[in-house]
């Protein structure tokens, strides 16, 4: 297992009798339960130093189970010397702040010009877990979402930062301009999230099937048709506050998915529809922003909490509104 990076976890009291794969899946949530059973047939998951190449095997309390990591396939994505705004690095993870535009990791369509395609230019040594496609990514950003992301520069760094995402410990920040009032100044919006069953494209609030979403707001000041709002996750589904926001009624400003470019929207009558077709016409994404995040460091224990402002097209419709 040379050149592998190598995890253990000791199997407690409430764990024996649990299968192999399940065990694993929960211990690492950023690996999906297809990837660990393929990680147990190659041979890399050992069971008190012994391998286990059964995803079914069931561990027993006090067990010791072992998986090393295989270092990323040799990488077909180009590293590209695109400027990064580092907000702050050391050698086990650097926090980025993603311009609105930039997506984050190869996919079809955006096979180059991604925040990947970048880290490796920057980086020389990045987490594997995520795969050859994702290294390093921890959490992601809506290509149009701008903001502050963690990147994993090694395994257990990565390990330890998605645990605590997925136990809700990292806090997650947003500011977002928004069609219309909300109806209180502060409260949650808790609607589960899912694929949605008419375009599978997008994600929507449904009554079967989906996640439990919950995303905390507070109305920061408002301006005729809009508000300037912050928000925090308290999960983290995929578009969560995009899809929240829409289902309310209160689509965030700019949003080509979520109904956020409507000129018109609500009926909005004479010098409120001058401002809002103004407003739209300043930005090109959804104006979201992820603001703040903090987190425990993986490595030192210690907290760490960044903050970055809102880039120049949300100020600038800002600017407006608070003239208009």
């Amino acid at each position: 297992m040379t050149n592998r990076t190598s995890v253990s976890f000791l199997v407690d009291e409430d764990d024996g009798g649990s299968r192999l794969d399940s065990y694993l899946s929960a211990q690492l949530p950023e690996l999906s339960r297809s990837r660990v059973q393929k990680a147990i047939r190659a041979g890399e998951v050992l069971v008190d130093g012994e391998p286990a190449t059964k995803p079914a095997l069931r561990v027993g309390e006090g067990e010791r189970i072992a998986i090393a990591f295989s270092p990323p396939k040799p990488l077909e994505i180009a590293a590209e010397p695109i400027p990064l705004d580092v907000v702050y690095e050391d050698e086990h993870l650097l926090v980025v702040n993603k311009p609105a535009g930039m997506v984050v990791h190869p996919a079809p369509g955006h096979e180059t010009g991604t925040l990947v395609n970048a880290l490796l230019a920057h980086c020389r040594n990045l987490s594997g877990i995520g795969g050859y496609l994702r290294p390093g990514i921890v959490h992601r950003l809506d290509a149009g979402t701008s903001g502050l992301l963690v990147v994993a520069k090694g395994d257990e760094a990565h390990i330890a930062l998605a645990r605590d995402l997925m136990e809700r410990r990292v806090r997650r920040v947003y500011e977002a301009i928004i069609w219309g009032e909300l109806p209180e100044a502060s409260g949650v919006i808790d609607l589960p999230i899912g694929r949605s069953p008419v375009d599978r494209k997008k994600m929507a609030v449904v009554e079967r099937g989906g996640k439990e979403a919950r995303t905390a707001y507070s109305v920061i000041d408002t301006f005729g048709p809009f508000q300037y709002i912050r928000l925090k996750l308290e999960t983290g589904r995929t578009h969560q506050i995009r899809v929240h926001l829409s289902r309310v009624g209160h689509p965030v400003l700019g949003d080509p998915a979520y109904g956020g470019r409507r000129t018109n929207w609500g009926g909005l009558p004479g010098k409120a529809a001058q401002t809002a077709k103004r407003a739209l016409a300043m930005i090109d994404r959804q104006a979201l922003h992820a603001k703040e995040l903090s987190f425990t460091h993986p490595a030192t224990g210690a907290g760490a909490a960044f903050s970055t402002p809102l880039p120049a097209d949300m100020a600038a419709v800002l600017e407006f509104l608070g003239t208009a």
